[in-house]
């Protein structure tokens, strides 16, 4: 039976991120709401949580989630051939919407999925989001939601279509709607792999960092 607790009060918000730490870590699934929308998280290192968040969205292993973690040097930790570029981006957008696909560590002992030997990392700007990330460390982490339905932006949503599947709710509220965008809308994803090897980064999902912005750091002739 899931268990849900009001984040908005003191005590709702201490007695849920206790009972999360430790769902986390009995590999079991935690919603929890970040800048963009809620999000359904799971140990990033432990392989089984990351296939029980699968197969709780309905996704296969060719859709691996991406890992939230609490801020620029678990990039450094996570991602190797790290471009200025890139740099220069988190510098601007982190914590926010802004999700970069890099070279994942070779030394990493983690099974995302089918990931080609990338890694897609973000650092959320939600207090809630980064209190629990750096208490327990980088989170596989999607939209809490069954694949092809909107992004849940409140926890009622997100419990409506996961259920039992997920151990402990975090509600912190409804989301924000993002000024210009969908109130679906996630973050804006960028693979800035290509511009390690000579190449360009390219905008593989626009979301709520606009696409101008990207290029205003990055420089129009170095994106696609």
């Amino acid at each position: 039976m899931a268990s849900r607790y009001d984040c908005t009060d003191p005590d709702g918000l201490l007695t849920g991120m206790r009972l999360a730490r430790a769902a986390l870590g009995r590999g079991e699934l935690v919603v929890v709401p970040t800048d963009t929308v809620y999000g359904v998280a799971a140990d990033a290192f432990s392989a089984s949580a990351v296939q029980r968040l699968l197969d709780a969205k309905g996704r296969t292993r060719q859709s691996p989630p991406p890992v939230l973690i609490p801020g620029p040097p678990t990039l450094e930790a996570l991602a190797t051939d790290i471009p200025q570029q890139v740099r220069d981006l988190v510098d601007e957008f982190w914590p926010g919407g802004l999700t970069v696909i890099l070279r994942a560590q070779p030394s990493l002992d983690w099974d995302l999925g089918e990931t080609r030997g990338t890694v897609a990392l973000r650092m959320p700007d939600s207090r809630i989001a980064l209190e629990l990330l750096q208490e327990v460390g980088p989170l596989a982490v999607s939209s809490a939601n069954s694949t092809g339905d909107p992004a849940a932006m409140d926890v009622d949503q997100a419990e409506s279509m996961l259920g039992d599947s997920v151990s402990v709710y975090l509600d912190g509220g409804p989301l924000a709607q993002h000024d210009g965008f969908a109130a679906s809308t996630g973050s804006t994803i960028v693979d800035a792999t290509g511009l390690s090897t000579g190449g360009k980064l390219t905008i593989v999902r626009h979301g709520v960092i606009a696409d101008e912005d990207v290029v205003r750091v990055v420089g129009a002739d170095l994106v696609t």
